[in-house]
């Protein structure tokens, strides 16, 4: 029997990267999939048509969610579709601007900070409605990252709100547990994207020199780390943050 059997789950962000190889093993392991985007329509309706070959059920569902009222209806859509029922919520959407400090305004502040945060904060407090309601528990999951923990240059916005996200899952694990509602974060390490090692090839290569198990991140690797979360094999896990990045964090810096 595949893990996610019977679940009903929303992955936001879900029209590409790593939110696609989310929804996919979500999918691979037994789980109905709402697939939201926001304006990646075409890449979301793939997803969607890549789970139905492999047998499973899925829908795009799309929304702004730095708008409260949009997380609201995404969340209530997916449920409506899933017949009722959501098990799962992992909210991966955001974005990840470069940017020194010396010239971000508050407005870019606020645009990273919304769509990473507070988005994050609306979906969860929305999924948890449901969950409670059905009276059956159910696992939400924030995409976080290890620059949560390890700072990078220009990246200052991304690094507070995907800190805070952290946080955010622990405060929640604390007061949903109760209701058998598990929350905890994945902080995926430098994830493989087309075109990346010709964009950024000094990056890409010190992380190559840096990583133990010596390659970078796949989609599917932050996929599978959100897979155990929503199994029963997580059942008594909550409050925690998954590191996915191939051991990088676990190497001195001095």
């Amino acid at each position: 029997m595949r893990l996610l059997e019977g679940q009903v789950a929303l992955v936001t962000g879900a029209g590409g990267g790593i939110g696609r190889g989310i929804a996919l093993r979500l999918a691979e392991q037994g789980a109905a999939v709402a697939v939201h985007c926001r304006t990646s329509v075409e890449p979301a309706r793939e997803v969607a048509g890549r789970v139905r070959e492999l047998g499973g059920r899925a829908v795009v569902l799309r929304g702004e969610l730095t708008d409260e009222d949009a997380c609201r209806r995404v969340v209530r859509e997916a449920a409506e579709w899933g017949g009722g029922r959501l098990t799962a919520l992992v909210n991966n959407a955001a974005v990840q601007p470069v940017q020194d400090l010396a010239t971000m305004t508050a407005a870019d502040w606020r645009t990273v900070v919304d769509t990473n945060l507070t988005s994050v904060f609306a979906c969860t407090q929305a999924a948890v409605a449901v969950m409670r309601e059905q009276g059956e528990g159910g696992s939400v999951t924030h995409i976080a990252s290890t620059e949560a923990s390890a700072p990078a240059p220009a990246h200052a916005h991304y690094c507070a709100s995907k800190a805070a996200v952290v946080m955010h899952a622990r405060s929640a694990a604390l007061e949903y547990g109760r209701h058998g509602i598990r929350v905890n974060t994945v902080s995926p390490g430098l994830i493989d994207r087309e075109g990346l090692a010709e964009a950024w090839p000094e990056g890409v290569g010190r992380w190559r020199r840096a990583v133990p198990l010596g390659r970078l991140g796949r989609a599917e690797d932050v996929g599978d780390a959100c897979v155990f979360l929503a199994s029963p094999l997580a059942s008594w896990v909550t409050g925690h943050d998954l590191v996915v990045d191939g051991g990088v964090s676990a190497r001195p810096t001095w």
